[in-house]
């Protein structure tokens, strides 16, 4: 989940921030915007596994984490032990996504792509915009050739060849808001949540856009599309809106947090997890009966979490990868 880089140009989000939330922003930022292109191999660190990481995903027993510095992780036993691979850059990784054959993508700062064929064991790079100062936040893929990476200032990348080439395309015409996270929903619905309470969403698969009325002016980090019609849409100071249309009409939910909610995940029992700042985790239902907080990782903020196999819950951020046991 992508809300580290807020600040990284004119354009600043509605509403206030936790110093300490400054101080990741300013950290980050810095490796960001001016960093020049970057040709080397990541570095293989014995504390990569609790350094920043910034995204994670489960896939058939397989978890994949990135980070700073060009970490990429690898745990086959359900996040307790983590082994590093090497990839080509040492530029901050910001998101991920693998499918089931084999293929996944990465995307980072300098508008980075990294493609592996093998589980995650080897990574290309397959696109790069150094000069570009326009970061990437996240990557989502329809199949093995169709697919997205999105950034800042309104990048939106498109390829239809699994990664060997890359168009931009244009999602609004307004405002080059910083777009920060892509997901799709059972029926066919794409969605984008943006900078300053904009959010996108396609009907035809990336083709073309709309704008959906927003019912907040803040920025948008995560969106978790259930079943049908329904999602959730959520970000800046502890904000989360439920929609049963599409995003036509929202209903805001309670969280009884004003700390902001980087990511979110649906659990096999059924019920919604949120996390984000401060080391917040929330749980709630899928109907509209709002989120209660349960234990989390200290104060270390979170950028992503999964569910384990063993019904856990692995929380990513400051300090690398934790567990959680997970009441039932």
């Amino acid at each position: 989940m992508k809300l580290y880089l807020l600040i990284t140009g004119p354009k600043v989000w509605a509403g206030k921030a936790t110093p300490v939330f400054f101080v990741v922003l300013a950290f980050l930022l810095g490796s960001a915007i001016g960093a020049g292109a970057e040709t080397s191999s990541s570095l293989l660190s014995p504390l990569a596994s609790s350094a920043l990481l910034l995204d994670a995903v489960s896939k058939d027993g397989r978890i994949c984490a990135v980070g700073e510095r060009g970490h990429v992780l690898l745990s086959l036993d359900d996040g307790r032990n983590w082994r590093q691979v090497q990839v080509p850059t040492r530029e901050t990784l910001t998101g991920l996504t693998l499918l089931d054959n084999r293929l996944g993508w990465v995307v980072g700062h300098d508008a980075v792509i990294l493609r592996t064929r093998d589980d995650g064991e080897h990574w290309e790079k397959v696109y790069d915009a150094p000069d570009d100062d326009r970061p990437l936040f996240d990557v989502w893929f329809q199949n093995e050739r169709r697919g997205f990476a999105i950034g800042a200032y309104g990048l939106c990348l498109r390829t239809l060849d699994g990664g060997d080439s890359w168009q931009p395309v244009i999602v609004s015409e307004e405002e080059e808001w910083h777009l920060y996270h892509m997901a799709s929903s059972t029926n066919g619905h794409l969605y984008i949540a943006a900078e300053s309470g904009q959010i996108y969403r396609s009907d035809d698969n990336g083709d073309s856009w709309i704008t959906l009325p927003s019912p907040y002016d803040g920025s948008f980090f995560g969106v978790l599309p259930l079943e049908g019609d329904v999602v959730l849409i959520f970000g800046l100071r502890g904000h989360v809106f439920r929609s049963e249309d599409a995003g036509t009409n929202w209903q805001r939910l309670s969280t009884g947090t004003v700390a902001t909610l980087a990511d979110g995940v649906k659990l096999t029992d059924g019920r919604i997890l949120l996390a984000g700042l401060a080391g917040t985790v929330l749980v709630g239902k899928e109907q509209n009966s709002g989120f209660a907080a349960i234990p989390g990782p200290g104060r270390r903020g979170i950028w992503a979490v999964i569910e384990t196999e063993e019904g856990g819950l692995i929380c990513f951020g400051e300090g690398g990868a934790t567990r959680l046991a997970l009441e039932k």
